[in-house]
Formats: C-alpha cells, structure tokens, sequence
C-alpha cells in the first residue's frame, strides 16, 4: 500500500489509476491494466511527457468541439460545407466533448453503431468519418498555439469502411417518368423535366441562373455555362438544351431577374427561388406515383421507383443517350463528366453535334409528344 501512496497508483475496479501532482500538474487518468508493473510504466512515460511539456510548453486541452468550429469558420468557402456542418452535429453528441488526443477509431465505435442501427448507408458514415479525419490532420499539421506548438501531437489513423451497400442507380422508364411527375408539384416537375434532359445535378439547377445563359445566335438557341465553383468536379460546366430542356426555360423566361427555377406561384405573389428538390413533396410524390403503378400492373412497384432519388434523374439521361447509340465522349460532355477537354470552348459545329446528340433523348415517338404535351398542360 505504501507503494501506491507514493507512486500515486490507486486500484478501483482491477485496474489501476494515476491520481498524482506534479509541477502543478493534476494527473488524474487510467492506465489500463490491473498489473502493477505495467501501471508503474505507463505512470513514468507519462511523468516523462508532463517534465517535456513543461520545458517545451504544454499544448491545451482543446476538446473536439473546439477543434470543429474551427474547421467550419476557416472553410466556410468550401463547397459542401455544409454536409460537413451536417456531419459534426451529429457527431458531436459522441465526441464533441472529447479531447483531441481522445478522438479515435475507438471512441467513434459508438457513434458508428448509432448510424449504422438508423439504417445509414456506409457512404454516409464514411463521409462522416472523412470530416473527423480531415479535423485531426489539421490539428496536427497546420493548426498552431502561442507556443508555436500544434493543436494535437499525432493524428490517429482514421479507417474508412469498404462500401458494399450502395444503392444502384435507377434510370426510370417512360411510364414511370411520367407517373412520377405528374404527382409532382409544378416548380418540382419543371426542374425534374429539365433535370433529366440535361443531366445537371440537383443543385446546379437550383442555382441555375440567367447570367449564365449564352445566346448562340447562329444556331438560334442558348447554352447555360455554370462557373467551376458551382460544379462538383471544379470545371465550368457546359449545359445544352435539347427541345423539352429548350421549352422547358421558355416557359420560366421573365419570372424571376436573377433565379431561372422559382416557385411559379408563391404565397406572397412574388416569385421564389427554389433550393431543394429532395424534400417531402418529392417523397410523397414518389409513393403515390408507385402506388399507381402497382394498380396499373397488379403487382408491387419496383422498389428502385418507390424510393427513387432525385439523382437517378441523371442516371436516366445518362442511359438514355447510351441507348440511342451517343458516342462516350459526347456522354461526357453533355453529363458534366471530367474528361481533360475545354468543355465551355466549341465551335459551332461542335455545339451542333452537341445539340443533336441531347435531342435523341426525346426524338421518338414514345418521348416526345408526351413529355411536351404534359409539361404545356401543367405549366400552361
């Protein structure tokens, strides 16, 4: 016993503690072991590290919150910051509270379990995890006191999990199209036509704005160029419209200044940009719109339809124009694809052949009266 008094060694529950002073210093932690031995080790490394510290100055206990808010201030200019911003809120209940140096694969085993019993995709908990990462490498490596000393000493290796629950993508059919947007409301089912004849992301034809459009005089049309900063690859993005994308901007000229997509009919009269597509009416939508389809059939809907994702609205393009026999590197162009071309940089018989291409997703029979016709009758 006279041991423990003196080495500030104290056994509570088979393992022993370090409860000790030293240079002013409150040393107050487990060592992780019931054997005497190892816990005497672990007590004179760590008396090592603090007799370090106190000569080389000694590093804050700065928590993982702390840390976070940091990262959010300093790249707020970072495109998805705000998946980030998302991704630390739900973490901090589990780590938040945490010193740096306590942040690992380890105490993220409870967090992780929580995701993974919400039926969160491991893509998800990936991205999660990359946010974590990228917090701990920046502690260690940029991020510096007044000491001149990093945030944290090391940075732990943070594993990310191998991802063999994607869900695959789902281009729609003809029919389901078209029972899908019908149960739309009329700024969704805009932007959803316009999305699957163009290609864009959700959020480049949220943002979609007229400043951007570029008349082509010569071929007596337009062409949409996003800037770099607003694309997901970095690269300004070249946007052709085939005749059903061509009508669909007709019919949105004049109703806002700035914004291409806004609520056609806002409660206050006054126009509105639209910022989301993936939202409660679109879910809604997609039940009722499978609901019909099992009535028409008599069997259950496809599973892809009933949970179909605003994304898979670019998969269908991209499929259609495979299928009508487009070459890879005008798929490339016309999705927004990295392909090392100028993409914003074409000649007019380029853009033509460009044009050419995004009308064979809507030259037959099968899509072309349709989809014009429904999209005059709801919007008309």
């Amino acid at each position: 016993m006279g041991n423990q008094r003196t080495s500030g060694l104290t056994k509570r529950g088979g393992v022993w503690h370090v409860d000790k002073c030293v240079r002013g210093v409150r040393l107050c932690e487990s060592t992780g072991t019931g054997d005497i031995r190892q816990a005497e080790e672990y007590l004179a490394k760590r008396l090592t590290e603090l007799r370090e510290a106190k000569l080389y100055g000694l590093r804050d206990a700065r928590t993982f919150r702390v840390a976070a808010t940091k990262y959010l201030q300093d790249y707020q200019h970072k495109k998805r910051i705000k998946d980030d911003a998302m991704h630390l809120k739900q973490l901090d209940p589990f780590i938040g509270k945490l010193e740096l140096k306590q942040v690992h694969m380890g105490s993220l085993q409870a967090f992780i379990a929580k995701r993974r019993q919400d039926g969160v995709k491991t893509k998800t908990v990936n991205s999660a995890l990359g946010v974590v990462r990228r917090v701990l490498n920046l502690a260690a490596a940029e991020w510096m006191d007044e000491q001149g000393m990093t945030w944290l000493a090391t940075a732990p290796k943070i594993k990310l999990y191998a991802v063999t629950d994607a869900r695959s993508p789902y281009p729609l059919t003809d029919e389901e199209q078209t029972l899908l947007f019908q149960e739309l409301p009329d700024h969704l089912a805009r932007m959803a036509l316009f999305k699957v004849n163009t290609g864009l992301r959700e959020q480049e034809v949220c943002r979609l704005r007229w400043d951007w459009e570029v008349k082509v005089p010569e071929l007596e049309t337009s062409v949409f160029v996003i800037p770099g900063e607003r694309v997901k690859n970095g690269e300004e993005r070249l946007v052709v419209l085939n005749r059903v994308a061509k009508s669909v901007i007709e019919r949105m000229r004049g109703l806002h200044p700035v914004h291409v997509f806004v609520h056609a009919r806002a409660k206050d009269g006054d126009p509105r940009p639209v910022t989301k597509i993936n939202n409660t009416a679109w879910k809604a939508a997609r039940e009722r719109a499978a609901d019909e389809w099992q009535k028409r059939h008599g069997e259950s809907a496809p599973e892809g339809f009933r949970r179909v994702r605003v994304h898979d609205l670019k998969h269908t393009f991209g499929r259609r124009l495979r299928a009508a026999g487009v070459s890879f590197e005008d798929r490339q162009d016309l999705l927004g694809h990295k392909s090392g071309r100028i993409t914003t940089h074409y000649s007019q018989a380029e853009l033509t052949s460009l044009i050419e291409a995004a009308d064979k997703v809507c030259s037959t029979e099968s899509r072309k009266s349709p989809a014009t016709t429904w999209l005059r009758r709801r919007i008309g």
